[in-house]
């Protein structure tokens, strides 16, 4: 039957096609990213099924070389709509710019705690008109606000820590938002904490559950980069900053709990300085045991 016997042809010519491409990925890997995607080797699996949990190991080890802007792209492919910037209003601004140069729809959120520096909330607007997008915002509950503050003042972390009033402002707000996501993306880097040397890539978040109390995945594209690489970006490619970094301010979060720090010391000796190095963590990038 010639029907037959172009079918088995065209089964044989398939079998021997997947056959080149496992052996080929299997000897290009080492080349590098680059080298697999150039001839089309790389994503195409994930891409057809969606990606999930159990591919975030070997795109971490796959991706370790990539730039920001390739595993942003790789980011946004994987997960479409149910993916989202984290922005808090200062270096990590960065973020926007990479996804914009992927040329792909992004979304971006940020967390309103209600004590951020008037130049963050100005940073903000600059962002929304730069990038002619509309930032997430999402806020803490009020009810637990008022209760915190009318029971313990408005500077209590100084007396008992930070945890309790990030749990309320930050944590609280994040949770609901990641709730809504299948992935989020974040710009969290090694060189920021000794709590985040081991960051990889991309990750299953182990404190957020995303739609449906499912799993969440958790990008980083910065992992890698440095300060320097992350300002390098700004300056080259006029990106909005936060002017508080023109006073001395490298990171920055909430007003009461964000100092400078002098050109020798580490950026995070400036966050919630009362407190031990190891436990300079809000919550919203802790360890499971941490938080």
């Amino acid at each position: 039957d010639p029907q037959i016997a172009q079918r088995r042809v065209a089964n044989t010519a398939l079998n021997q096609k997947k056959c080149f491409r496992k052996t080929m990925i299997k000897a290009l890997r080492p080349m590098g990213l680059r080298t697999c995607k150039s001839i089309g080797l790389v994503g195409a699996r994930t891409a057809r099924r969606g990606f999930s949990a159990s591919d975030c190991e070997s795109t971490a080890a796959a991706m370790d070389k990539a730039t920001p802007t390739e595993i942003m792209k790789k980011a946004l492919q994987a997960h479409g709509k149910d993916i989202a910037i984290s922005f808090s209003g200062a270096e990590d601004v960065v973020l926007i710019e990479h996804a914009k140069e992927t040329g792909l729809p992004f979304r971006v959120f940020s967390l309103d705690t209600g004590r951020l520096h008037p130049e963050t909330y100005r940073l903000f607007d600059a962002v929304e008109k730069h990038y002619n997008i509309k930032i997430e915002y999402t806020f803490p509950e009020s009810s637990e606000v008022e209760n915190l503050v009318r029971n313990k003042g408005m500077f209590s972390f100084f007396e008992d820590g930070h945890k309790e009033c990030c749990t309320i402002r930050k944590v609280g707000p994040l949770r609901k938002q990641l709730g809504t996501l299948k992935a989020w993306i974040t710009g969290v880097r090694k060189d920021q904490s000794v709590t985040r040397v081991d960051l990889p890539i991309v990750q299953v978040d182990g404190v957020f559950k995303g739609q449906g109390g499912g799993t969440l995945i958790k990008w980083n594209p910065l992992a890698n980069q440095s300060s320097t690489d992350v300002w390098n970006t700004i300056a080259t490619k006029n990106v909005p900053y936060n002017k508080k970094h023109e006073e001395g301010f490298i990171s920055i979060g909430c007003e009461p709990c964000t100092k400078t720090v002098l050109p020798t010391q580490h950026e995070r000796l400036g966050r919630w300085w009362w407190e031990d190095s190891t436990k300079k963590e809000c919550g919203l990038h802790a360890k499971a045991d941490k938080i």
